[in-house]
């Protein structure tokens, strides 16, 4: 597209004023035809001096795969083919939700060379994002005309969950200074090998293994047998449906959810034990079977960079029978939503009340700021209480919620459900701490 700069809009808006005096003087026409016509021929000689198209090529260089809240370098290379230099202002594509909002930047390209650009952008959303083009205004030789080009250049770009907890626990693990993310030791009951069975003493046994009370109650030579402990399995079923859709601080209830269990399933993988994931909807959308090793994190965070929460209603039916049918052994099977009318609830504890026994499940229900912070915005003793009776009411509505929601927890408590209450941003060191207390205890 081309289009008239400002500073040609003034002049012409000057001649027309100017054209104004031929009613004071009529004779003097000539002279104004003669000056619209010198503006006119050197509009149309400076019109030539823009780029074409194919003057023009763009290459991005950047990372294919970002972090969201890291920053992220991008590269943007500019050629110019045509013989003479062109300054403009560029602007790369930027789905909505890579960057706050659009950058421009100024930049000038010599002839027959390159012009390179360095930025910086801040991911906010999860998700892939297709980069298509680049923007660039161009002005000619005396900046009487813009050109505005959309020059193809196609890259992709993945951004994952933030894993900066993951960091953090890696380090402090290193450090021995766990207590600094509210995380506490849990004394393990039993020891690593548990006895299974005494059996007769064989020449190949070491002698270590020996039972000599055993032995002297038999009057035979018995020894111990010992089983290692097994591998355990973990299954997080994280909710995607409109209860996980509010955000504090620009991040979603289920941002919240993603971070706390990646964290807990590179503290269960150290553990050697099995971590699975299951994301649901009113379907089920991403299902990774229970695996160890490095690897089944990096499944698990591609698996959920770009899943978003869904204005629908969960199936937990749903997804409580694919897992019945898929996971057959006993599980830890942690359960990440939120609740905030009977009608959820009742589906939540019906559904999650069938898996005792079979498995050991831990439900996890996370806080919404904007329901739960007027409850505790109150001061009784403030004089002017009475005067602001809409604050007054939305803290009675948040209480009688918090009465209800206790209910719930004490509902699942009562059937044999593990639970958790927590603030989003406060959710990681306690499930944390939940399991390894379920370690600890050999509940699993």
């Amino acid at each position: 597209m081309i289009a008239p700069a400002r500073l040609l809009c003034v002049l012409m808006g000057g001649v027309a004023v100017l054209s104004l005096m031929l009613y004071a003087f009529p004779t003097s026409w000539p002279v104004f035809v003669a000056i619209n016509l010198s503006l006119a021929l050197v509009a149309g000689f400076d019109l030539l001096s823009l780029p074409r198209k194919r003057d023009l090529r763009a290459k991005r260089t950047l990372g294919h795969v970002a972090t969201r809240g890291a920053k992220h370098p991008i590269s943007v290379t500019i050629e110019n083919r045509a013989n003479r230099p062109f300054t403009g202002l560029l602007r790369d594509d930027e789905p909505w939700g890579i960057g706050e909002e659009a950058q421009e930047f100024s930049i000038a390209i010599p002839a027959k060379s390159r012009a390179a650009l360095h930025y910086t952008i801040t991911p906010r959303q999860r998700g892939s994002f297709e980069l298509a083009f680049v923007a660039l205004k161009t002005e000619s030789r005396w900046k009487l005309w813009h050109r505005y080009f959309q020059i193809p250049c196609k890259d992709s770009l993945r951004v994952y969950p933030a894993l900066k907890q993951i960091g953090r626990y890696a380090l402090y693990a290193r450090m021995n200074r766990m207590s600094l993310l509210g995380i506490r030791r849990q004394r393990r009951i039993g020891s690593e090998n548990e006895f299974e069975r005494l059996r007769d003493y064989s020449p190949d046994d070491q002698f270590r293994s020996i039972d000599w009370r055993a032995t002297a109650r038999r009057l035979k030579l018995t020894v111990r047998d010992f089983q290692t402990s097994q591998s355990q399995r973990v299954v997080f079923l994280i909710d995607c449906g409109r209860m996980m859709v509010n955000d504090f601080e620009g991040e979603s209830l289920l941002d919240a959810a993603f971070d706390a269990a990646l964290t807990l399933s590179y503290v269960t993988l150290a553990q050697n034990d099995q971590a699975g994931l299951l994301c649901f909807s009113d379907r089920v959308l991403r299902w990774l079977p229970p695996q160890s090793g490095r690897k089944q994190l990096n499944r698990m965070v591609h698996a959920v960079h770009d899943l978003h929460p869904q204005l629908v209603e969960s199936r937990f039916d749903d997804a409580f029978m694919h897992l019945h049918q898929h996971c057959r052994k006993r599980t830890l099977v942690i359960l990440i939503t939120n609740v905030i009318d009977d009608q959820n609830a009742s589906r939540l504890k019906a559904q999650v009340a069938n898996l005792v026994g079979r498995h050991l499940p831990l439900t996890v229900l996370l806080k919404d700021h904007e329901l739960f912070d007027p409850a505790h915005g109150i001061d009784p003793d403030a004089e002017n209480i009475e005067e602001d009776k809409a604050t007054l009411f939305r803290a009675a509505a948040a209480a009688d919620i918090l009465c209800w929601r206790r209910q719930v927890l004490t509902d699942l408590r009562q059937a044999g459900v593990l639970t958790l209450d927590c603030f989003p941003e406060q959710l990681t060191a306690p499930l944390v701490n939940e399991y390894l207390r379920i370690k600890g205890r050999n509940l699993l």
